[in-house]
């Protein structure tokens, strides 16, 4: 995959938490998705498989409540880093910075790992 196609696939992603539209996930994930959450410490949750994956990245999108940031994207390949803010309120602590580490085959997600600052 070029740089570019992995840019768009992961900019449709994060549009996803973005705009709170959990349907622009559907067509991203691979059948055999693998995903590592941030939390709980200190390994986070792990979700396999297209149904569980899209169930777990649904619901955070889903939430309004919620305002997902993209600080910084970049894609070497196969492969992307996404730097970002994930805000729950309006409060001076009420956010959490991070990053997810994304591996596409064939044009989906297969792998995804999410890294927070604790």
């Amino acid at each position: 995959m070029s740089d570019e196609q992995t840019l768009a696939v992961i900019d449709q992603f994060n549009r996803a938490f973005r705009e709170h539209d959990p349907s622009l996930l559907r067509d991203l994930l691979a059948e055999d998705c693998y995903l590592e959450n941030s939390g709980p410490a200190p390994d986070g949750s792990r979700h396999k498989g297209y149904a569980e994956c899209l169930e777990f990245w649904s619901q955070i999108a889903g939430n309004k409540n919620l305002e997902f940031v993209p600080e910084e994207v970049w894609a070497a390949g196969e492969r992307a880093v996404c730097r970002w803010t994930l805000r729950w309120g309006s409060g001076p602590q009420d956010f959490v910075r991070g990053v997810n580490v994304t591996r596409l085959k064939n044009g989906r997600i297969v792998e995804s790992f999410g890294y927070v600052k604790g």
